[in-house]
């Protein structure tokens, strides 16, 4: 089975919908980390919505898996990240204006800008990974550009209306995961995943990592935190 990264952004959504101290999703990440979780996941996005510098100053501190940084391709989160050093980054695109990342990064088109920017960031030592669509040209791309690994997008996958709508997607994951090892990049694969779609995309042999928060954090407002990531693991 896929490891299973925690994205905890959405603990940091609560708190900042009442602009108190809690709950802290530092506290969040040490329960994560003990109920099985590989790693934990966080998006600093421009408009600071909900996770803060000073959360990712403290969870470099305290998170003992690996701390997965998710980005925009911006000059500013380059130089965080350098001196921040989380174990890897993960480089997405990013609207002001979207609820959540819609859709995977261009890396066909953003080529020349991509590579200088993962070539500053691999020079602090740490690992580089891009969230794509299942496409055969970006994860081409990726690799052109030095990536270390890719995560593939599977919101297609998550949000098919149909079975056989989602057997489409599920087939494009799998050709997209089976490509990016043929090049040598690690796989990594998440976006909309839940208790009830999960389980398909964890049997794929080709993936190493799962990202899920979302749907971990809505449960965990049911059952716990604790319970709620174990239970996620036990379909995996």
């Amino acid at each position: 089975m896929p490891k299973m990264m925690v994205n905890i952004d959405h603990v940091a959504t609560i708190r900042e919908a009442r602009g108190t101290y809690y709950p802290d999703p530092v506290f969040a990440a040490g329960i994560a980390e003990m109920a099985g979780a590989a790693g934990i996941i966080i998006h600093l996005r421009e408009d600071r919505r909900h996770i803060k510098d000073r959360d990712l100053k403290i969870l470099r501190e305290v998170v003992r898996t690996k701390l997965n940084l998710e980005m925009a391709a911006t000059i500013e989160m380059v130089n965080i990240a350098r001196d921040i050093k989380p174990d890897m980054v993960t480089l997405v695109p990013e609207k002001r204006e979207e609820l959540t990342t819609e859709g995977g990064l261009d890396v066909v088109s953003l080529s020349d800008k991509l590579e200088k920017i993962i070539e500053k960031i691999k020079g602090k030592g740490i690992k580089v990974s891009l969230f794509i669509d299942p496409k055969e040209s970006q994860i081409i791309a990726a690799h052109k550009v030095h990536a270390d690994m890719i995560e593939i997008h599977t919101g297609a996958y998550s949000d098919a209306k149909s079975e056989k709508a989602r057997a489409g997607e599920l087939k494009k994951v799998i050709r997209a995961a089976v490509k990016g090892k043929e090049l040598g990049l690690g796989v990594n694969g998440g976006h909309g995943l839940h208790y009830h779609n999960v389980r398909e995309i964890a049997l794929i042999p080709e993936i190493d990592e799962l990202s899920i928060g979302h749907a971990i954090i809505a449960r965990a407002v049911f059952v716990g935190l604790d319970r709620a990531i174990r239970d996620m693991l036990a379909l995996m």
